[in-house]
């Protein structure tokens, strides 16, 4: 494959009135859910990156008829739970270890075989954290040596999982609630304990689509047996692909930018309180609730920001967030120190590692540790980034131009498309310097 590589020029501000591309954990699950409903699901605002159209791809090839996307919207005819038919060949998910792994869930359910593949950097991935807890509810899977895909999936008859997650993942537990929907209502309901909250798309869209799924502090049950219900999906535009723009107007002088209809669920906005405790300058602005997800415009202007420790509850709150504000960090006075955050390695990339490998070539002081990492904020310089095909990588080094003192070369930037499509269009229009060319 060609290197797609952008070249940043030093300086800029960030300015205007955007709105960045839909949510993508709720995209994937619009279509997983409105798939297996009853009737007719309707979505607006999703996002066509490579990653949900993955998604979207392996339902069309379990026979669910979906429209083409067109402007953010498309129409799901629903085949109830048990209406899924067989794929032609395998499922391939390209990048998307979030359509593997809540996939597992759901077709280890069901009465018919399914393989499931991926690119290069998606086979590398761990899967035993969502296939053993598959497998102790009855699951038929088989793994790659090394505990990755493909993943060989047969039809198994699943009971209910009494399970205390490991770490604080969303697609974990996402797994283990989509395939305790086909459970024995008469063998007692699932029960899932998370160590600390993590965002619950998941649980907010079943009950969106009707499905009775209950929290008692820490713990989400949830009964097999019932039914999902067609209905009306309004996604918002993705907090995880707003923290690129949150992050560059902080530390850009003079910048002001506004955010539009960006979602604001609390388990998701660990990016913003982490910033809002650097001493940024965010405000939220026309706050609303669009389909039972909080959303709102905000806005966000330039400030000096320091070192701080990341609060450990905060952690989970931002953990796709977690290069953009490595680069927040290195602009700020001080030291930050993060811990907490082993879940960074088993991203697209190892990300503690490549974001310091980065940071180093700029001329960043930093000691990465096994959970995380302590950045010592200062200048930034420039030169030869590799992004290891992590899209979060490539944006979050983006921004960091705007601070540099030379130029910045950042290396296999194909995979942005897979979750922020028009990145580059957009990152010129709000005054980012960007260049970008196949080599």
């Amino acid at each position: 494959m060609s290197d797609l590589v952008f070249k940043v020029t030093p300086g800029g501000k960030l300015s205007g009135d955007i709105r960045v591309p839909g949510d993508k954990s709720i995209s994937h699950r619009s279509i997983i859910l409105g798939s297996i409903a009853d009737g007719l699901t309707t979505v607006e605002g999703f996002l066509e990156g490579e990653d949900s159209l993955a998604t979207l791809e392996a339902f069309r090839a379990m026979g669910v008829q979906i429209d083409d996307v067109v402007a953010g919207k498309t129409t799901i005819q629903g085949v109830g739970l048990h209406g899924l038919t067989p794929p032609a060949g395998p499922l391939y998910l390209g990048n998307s270890g979030t359509s593997m792994r809540l996939l597992s869930g759901l077709l280890a359910a069901q009465a018919f075989p399914t393989v499931l593949t991926g690119d290069k950097s998606l086979s590398s991935r761990p899967m035993r954290r969502v296939t053993d807890p598959l497998t102790e509810m009855g699951a038929n899977i088989v793994l790659q040596e090394g505990g990755v895909a493909p993943i060989h999936i047969s039809a198994g008859k699943l009971h209910p999982i009494i399970y205390d997650l490991p770490v604080a993942s969303a697609q974990i537990k996402s797994c283990l609630l989509l395939a305790s929907l086909y459970t024995d209502p008469a063998d007692g309901s699932s029960q899932i304990t998370e160590p600390a909250p993590c965002r619950d798309h998941t649980e907010r869209m079943l009950r969106g689509f009707g499905y009775e799924i209950g929290t008692q502090g820490a713990r989400i049950s949830i009964t097999g047996g019932g039914s999902l219900s067609g209905c009306h999906i309004d996604v918002p535009a993705d907090i995880s692909s707003a923290a690129f723009f949150l992050v560059g107007a902080s530390i850009a002088e003079g910048s002001d930018l506004l955010l539009r209809h960006v979602g604001i669920n609390p388990t998701r906005t660990g990016v913003i309180n982490i910033l809002l405790a650097m001493g940024a300058d965010i405000s939220i602005e026309n706050p609303r609730e669009v389909g039972g997800e909080p959303v709102a415009d905000i806005r966000v202007k330039y400030a000096p920001l320091k070192g701080i420790e990341i609060p450990l509850d905060q952690v989970p709150l931002a953990i796709d967030e977690f290069p953009a504000l490595f680069i927040a960090a290195a602009c700020a006075q001080g030291t930050t120190t993060l811990s907490g955050a082993e879940e960074l390695r088993v991203k697209e990339s190892d990300r503690i590692q490549v974001m310091a490998d980065g940071l180093a070539t700029l001329g960043v002081t930093h000691v990465v540790k096994d959970d995380g990492i302590i950045i010592e904020g200062g200048p930034l310089g420039g030169g030869e980034i590799n992004s290891h095909g992590d899209h979060r990588i490539a944006m979050a080094f983006t921004m960091a131009g705007l601070k540099a003192t030379k130029e910045i070369s950042i290396h296999d930037c194909h995979n942005v498309a897979t979750s922020f499509p028009g990145f580059t269009d957009l990152a010129g229009k709000t005054g980012i310097s960007l260049e970008y060319a196949e080599k």
